[in-house]
């Protein structure tokens, strides 16, 4: 298997409410590999935001390393975790968040021209990202003109719009219906593949969690792994 672009070693997270401190993460430990898709399947309530959060540099834990690239992020700092993130990390949340107001085409191009891409760049990316997803014929439509499926599809390019090395996914089919679900979600995965991204999504949905690489759950703060 390919080097890892994930490692998290002992990693603990607490929080403190009023005079108790809840304890989330306990000596957490997880490895992604490059185009390994992992399916994370636990409770509501057991820390699945809490570890997509610090896998995707948005939350510190208060000991443990989380390794990105390489690149041991616990002394970066703010700043130098969100320069980080935003170099290689891809988010898709649970709702599409797209821009009301610009194109699918647009939407997915607009995280490359932040990146100082030109528009010819960016669009050429974001046409080839949109037919991947087998949603390019739709590509001048706004969001309102779009099916939820669709929608997300769209959210699934913009992540990947600046080949991240990290794409994370907290629910990205939550919303969808069964069949819109299993279309979304191979779309997704035949990204992770193409772009050669560690992936770890979060999902309620065990047939399509069972269609990952492995599927790891979240058990008094530990990562437990069901190798497949």
């Amino acid at each position: 298997m390919s080097k890892p672009h994930m490692v998290l070693t002992d990693v603990h997270r607490h929080y403190r409410k009023g005079d108790k401190i809840v304890r989330v993460l306990e000596a957490a430990n997880l490895s992604i590999a490059s185009g390994e898709l992992v399916a994370l399947v636990a409770p509501s309530g057991s820390g699945k935001s809490t570890l997509l959060h610090l896998s995707g540099l948005l939350e510190s834990p208060q000991s443990g390393e989380v390794e990105l690239i390489g690149i041991k992020t616990r002394h970066l700092g703010d700043r130098g975790c969100t320069q980080l993130r935003r170099s290689i990390v891809g988010y898709v949340y649970q709702f599409h968040h797209l821009l009301p107001e610009f194109t699918a085409l647009e939407n997915v191009s607009i995280p490359q021209l932040i990146a100082g891409k030109s528009s010819a760049e960016a669009d050429k990316r974001s046409m080839e990202l949109l037919d991947l997803l087998a949603i390019g014929a739709r590509a001048s439509h706004r969001p309102a003109e779009l099916s939820g499926g669709e929608q997300q599809r769209v959210a699934i390019a913009r992540a990947a719009a600046n080949h991240p090395k990290i794409i994370l996914a907290d629910e990205p089919t939550g919303n969808l219906d069964p069949e819109t679900s299993d279309i979304v979600f191979g779309a997704l995965t035949d990204l992770i593949k193409n772009e050669g991204a560690a992936a770890l999504i979060a999902t309620h949905n065990h047939d399509l969690a069972r269609r990952s690489d492995r599927i790891v759950t979240l058990k008094g703060g530990l990562v437990i792994d069901h190798t497949l």
